[in-house]
């Protein structure tokens, strides 16, 4: 199907994903949902369900942040294009690790993480007319060894609390890093192989 413009709608708070899509030249307008519990509830729960694995948690969160804001698009009347959103997981030992509320936490998490392999999950929706796709990529990471000097170096900078698993690859934990098994855009927030073969699907003009 042919856009009007070429643009989608991103409804991700990321600035990640952001930089990610303009890496591969896609034009975006933001659609911000609603995370704030003191006005109402979020638009989406990113509450773990009972019994829900990691795999199928990303996926239905994803799925459902691109869905709200596809509705939010059509209830508007706004020009149609398509709606992306992804949601990233870090999960090991198959326990979701969310983002940290503070540094002991964030110490926490990165003392779990030491020396292991863990899993990096991304799954990315894209919702249009007459088309709901979405596709999960996996990826391994596996940590070095962290002096406690380390971790308590890394807690004390602004890195961890806004990142699932309390560490971002694209920045000072990139030195943590022994091996990675996968997407490294993944692991960032937007797998741009995956991404860019759900937006062809759905009219984006993509080399």
């Amino acid at each position: 199907m042919k856009l009007l413009d070429n643009k989608i709608y991103l409804a991700s708070k990321s600035p990640r994903r952001r930089e990610l899509l303009r890496q591969i030249g896609v034009e975006f307008e933001l659609l911000m949902l609603r995370n704030d519990a003191s006005r109402g509830g979020p638009d989406v729960s990113e509450i773990e369900l009972p019994g829900e694995s990691p795999a199928v948690y990303v996926a239905r969160v994803a799925g459902e942040k691109a869905a709200f804001a596809f509705n939010v698009v059509q209830m508007r009347r706004m020009p149609p294009r398509p709606v992306l959103a992804a949601d990233t997981t870090v999960t090991i030992d198959g326990e979701i690790l969310g983002k940290p509320a503070d540094p002991d936490e964030a110490a926490r998490m990165l003392e779990r993480l030491s020396g292991r392999t863990h899993q990096v999950l991304t799954s990315v929706a894209v919702h249009h007319t007459n088309m709901a796709e979405q596709f999960t990529q996996v990826s391994q990471v596996r940590f070095a060894t962290l002096s406690a000097a380390s971790i308590k170096a890394y807690c004390a900078s602004a890195e961890p609390y806004d990142k699932a698993g309390g560490y971002g690859i694209q920045g000072l934990a990139a030195l943590f890093v022994e091996h990675i098994e996968g997407s490294h855009s993944g692991i960032m927030g937007l797998p741009l192989y995956e991404t860019a073969k759900l937006l062809r699907q759905a009219g984006v003009p993509l080399p």
